[in-house]
């Protein structure tokens, strides 16, 4: 066995902000579905993007300055830009339709995307067992949305566009991890979304028509960015393929929220297909960890020592 690169109290304080992250990420979902009964989604989404933008800003234009606006790669970064406004866009105007938890199971399908995407475009070579979890992910959607169901309907595609465009997000990121600042992608992520929506402001400017809506304004925005930054430090202690799994959690609080917020709860069914999805993204998050770890081995020339 490899010895752990990572010490265990780094690995808990990751899984820990992961918790955190998701808990941040459930209540700004809710918030928007809940907004999405009021206002125009472009307009929800702008206010996301510039509160993200404006949070990143004051929190970390301070102590980085320019080292926060500098970057080799400004195309990739506008593209990872774009990708997740169409993926916000898309997510967003799934919640006006569909019940909170459904809708986030089926953008739970991005990691499962992320596999295909490397077949079919980037010619990475996957063994049987991952197909298997594709499929099976797979079918955990078609459980969740089976004809006749309410959940079937025209709408259920819009979380499968979240999750496509969230995969090519995260193979981008990927590229741009070992290349670019995490905070410096941060902030682009917040300007590009912020930019591009405002060509159309003009045309669903609203103010918030009372105090409490312009509360859940100001909270979706800052839960989201903050939970992004929770996110990226989690990263720091522990690999994405360790931590994949607790970020499954989210769909437990959203479930929760949709019952006591918005009187929606998974039945029988729906609960089996998220179950589903949850399992093939685990044993994909499983697979990528023992991949790695085998890659390190190998790359240490076969010598590393049993220690776990």
């Amino acid at each position: 066995m490899v010895k752990l690169l990572i010490p265990r109290s780094d690995i808990s304080r990751g899984v820990l902000m992961v918790l955190v992250a998701v808990i941040f990420f459930s209540v700004a979902d809710s918030l928007s579905k809940y907004l999405t009964r009021f206002y125009p989604v472009t307009l929800i989404v702008w206010a996301r993007f510039a509160l993200h933008l404006l949070l990143i800003v004051g929190l970390l234009g301070p102590r980085y300055g320019l080292r926060l606006i500098r970057t080799k790669r400004p195309a990739e970064q506008i593209l990872r830009g774009l990708l997740l406004l169409l993926g916000a866009l898309f997510f967003n105007s799934a919640l006006k339709f569909l019940p909170l938890a459904e809708a986030s199971a089926i953008a739970y399908l991005a990691p499962l995307f992320v596999t295909v995407i490397s077949v079919v475009f980037l010619k990475e070579k996957v063994e049987p067992a991952r197909w298997v979890a594709v499929l099976c992910g797979f079918a955990g959607v078609l459980i969740i949305i089976r004809p006749g169901s309410g959940v079937f309907t025209w709408a259920a595609l819009l979380p499968m566009c979240n999750a496509t465009t969230f995969a090519v997000y995260q193979i981008v990121t990927r590229r741009l991890a070992h290349l670019e600042s995490p905070y410096t992608s941060i902030f682009y992520a917040g300007l590009v979304g912020t930019v591009l929506l405002a060509g159309i402001l003009p045309d669903v400017w609203m103010l918030p028509q009372t105090w409490g809506h312009a509360v859940a304004f100001v909270t979706f925005g800052v839960f989201a960015a903050l939970g992004h930054l929770i996110l990226i430090k989690a990263y720091v202690h522990a690999s994405a393929s360790r931590l994949a799994p607790f970020s499954y959690s989210q769909l437990i609080w959203v479930a929760v929220i949709g019952f006591f917020a918005f009187g929606d709860f998974p039945d029988v069914w729906s609960l089996l297909g998220m179950i589903t999805i949850i399992a093939s993204g685990i044993y994909m998050a499983g697979r990528e960890r023992r991949s790695a770890r085998l890659d390190k081995a190998n790359g240490a020339g076969g010598d590393a020592s049993s220690a776990d």
